[in-house]
């Protein structure tokens, strides 16, 4: 259900659009760790310079807490799937990688996306129970966003650009690891700006996500000054 909601939405389409667009790196990407995870948390945000995840940095930022909750379990799945896809690519999907079984000749590159959205899926599913188990306040308080993880395109675009970069597996840890903590550092950030705009004397026409744009444009261009990392 969750795979056919994610293939069939049209979104699907621009996220493709959106990696094929993005820096292409080298075969065997040599380049050091800090450098990935530097840039992928301020130069290469997935949020704020790919725009993926807004829908829930947009409905979960109103409070620190929760923010900071999300972000923590963002995270999580992202420095977990990521690599986990990583190994199911090399070791099962990609032509000829099942030749350590015997069948040299397989390819099974076409089932790449429902592979990747299972196991985020997965990995979803174990965050989930654990804040049931033992933080329920900020279960409830993330309510229907949190298993909306699995559909949330920030998790799913970050292994589409570990797979495009040909990063080996410990940049791909590196990697899922600094999107995600790039992902949870916007969304405080965002909850902490929207915390202090309550008090503030906005228009009427721009109250509510019309603010949150704004600002959220004006945090993206921020994060820009990164570039020359």
């Amino acid at each position: 259900m969750i795979a056919y909601e994610v293939v069939s939405n049209p979104s699907v389409t621009s996220l493709l659009d959106l990696v094929a667009f993005a820096p292409q790196e080298e075969v065997g990407n040599p380049q050091g760790l800090v450098s990935i995870l530097l840039k992928s948390i301020f130069v290469e945000n997935i949020l704020l310079a790919f725009f993926l995840g807004m829908c829930s940095y947009l409905a979960v930022s109103k409070r620190v807490d929760s923010s900071l909750g999300l972000g923590i379990a963002v995270i999580f799945v992202l420095g977990l799937t990521v690599p986990l896809n990583w190994v199911i690519e090399a070791y099962v999907l990609r032509p000829g990688a099942l030749a350590w079984a015997g069948m040299p000749d397989s390819d099974l590159s076409y089932l790449r996306f429902l592979t990747y959205i299972a196991t985020i899926a997965a990995a979803v599913q174990i965050v989930e129970m654990a804040v049931d188990k033992f933080s329920p306040k900020l279960y409830a308080a993330l309510g229907i966003f949190l298993p909306l993880i699995a559909v949330n395109c920030a998790i799913l675009g970050s292994s589409l650009f570990m797979e495009q970069r040909k990063y080996d597996f410990v940049q791909s840890v590196v990697f899922g690891l600094g999107s995600g903590t790039g992902w949870m550092l916007a969304i405080v950030s965002m909850a902490a700006i929207r915390w202090k705009l309550r008090t503030a004397h906005i228009p009427a026409p721009l109250k509510g996500l019309g603010i949150t744009f704004i600002t959220t444009g004006l945090v993206a261009m921020a994060f820009m000054t990164f570039s020359g990392i």
